[in-house]
């Protein structure tokens, strides 16, 4: 099997490629010009440099490849210029998959978002056949999604095989960026997180969200998609996983939401006048107000998407920061 991987520097897609290579797929990744590719050195994979955005420079990679895992995207809560981000994640994602019409790609893995989808918001998970619409997007990135989402159900209609999988929150090593999440550990292990906001999230280890990739290219439904998740936790409960991990200790401070929600609203104002990112991103506090809780079991059941421990995962992503040097303190894990 010859597999094309967009997005392949990336945390979700460099964990991807790895799982292909253990399975015994060749691979082609997709790379724009000058990125960074560390997170693919010593791989015995064929680098093909190109753009979403630029056809000719991707057929010729994904020419003679059986499936196309489309994990590329603008993944960020801030950006000066929103339509940059549209650009990439929904223009991209047309011309990609029209690349995978014209070159005959046999089964097409769609990497979309948990943000994508309808969420109750009262701590009741939400799951793929929850009602959401457009109005519920909170942010450029998830809108972004949610339009690159619609566009990838319309080649599934038109015929292309496509599955859509929605990860939740991943974790683990090579979060290069890093995520906002990667940040949220980054921020902690230096000692700058002294208070959290009331909010949940779902968690998955990297590895099972790249796992559960290649089980929707060989067990998924084109047309169908899958929550790629794990637990449901609290903010708090992550920072109390990472207390115990490094010795660190949990911020025990919660903040008061409407305060922090005005203190963003401030942030965003001066980030336009200064670009630069705000210290506060008014998305990801506008998204702390629902617990983003979902439900992974179509995909547990349909799939068989693993349920790897998410405390292992944290201790990780933990080490493999610390390793990395995205960490001033001179300390490991506990138990490493």
């Amino acid at each position: 099997m010859k597999s094309f991987v967009t997005g392949a520097t990336g945390f979700i897609g460099a964990s991807i490629v790895r799982e292909l290579l253990e399975n015994n797929h060749e691979v082609r990744a997709l790379v724009r010009r000058g990125s960074d590719t560390s997170n693919l050195s010593g791989l015995d994979v064929e680098l093909i440099a190109g753009d979403i955005l630029d056809p000719p420079t991707f057929n010729i990679g994904m020419k003679g490849c059986d499936t196309l895992f489309h994990a590329a995207a603008d993944y960020r809560l801030w950006t000066l210029k929103p339509e940059d981000m549209y650009r990439i994640n929904v223009e991209g994602t047309v011309s990609v998959l029209q690349g995978a019409v014209n070159n005959g790609i046999s089964k097409v893995v769609y990497t979309s978002s948990v943000g994508t989808l309808g969420n109750p918001g009262d701590g009741s998970p939400g799951d793929e056949t929850t009602p959401v619409s457009f109005s519920d997007m909170v942010g450029h990135y998830k809108k972004s999604k949610f339009l690159a989402e619609r566009e990838a159900e319309k080649f599934a209609a038109a015929g292309l095989p496509l599955v859509v999988v929605n990860p939740s929150t991943p974790v683990g090593p090579m979060d290069i960026k890093p995520t906002p999440t990667g940040k949220i550990i980054v921020d902690f292990l230096n000692r700058k997180m002294p208070a959290y906001l009331d909010t949940g999230l779902n968690i998955i280890p990297v590895e099972d969200c790249a796992r559960g990739h290649l089980l929707a290219a060989e067990k998924g439904k084109p047309g169908e998609k899958y929550i790629l998740g794990n637990s449901n936790v609290t903010l708090h409960h992550i920072f109390l996983i990472l207390s115990e991990v490094t010795g660190i200790p949990a911020p025990k401070f919660k903040l008061p939401y409407f305060p922090i929600l005005v203190a963003a609203y401030l942030n965003e104002g001066i980030a336009k006048i200064t670009e630069k990112e705000p210290l506060i991103p008014l998305a990801g506090v506008q998204m702390a107000a629902k617990y983003m809780y979902f439900d992974a079991s179509k995909a547990i059941k349909a799939l068989g998407l693993p349920q790897n421990s998410i405390e292992l995962a944290l201790r990780r992503a933990v080490d493999w920061f610390i390793e990395k040097g995205y960490v001033k303190r001179n300390y490991s894990s506990k138990n490493a």
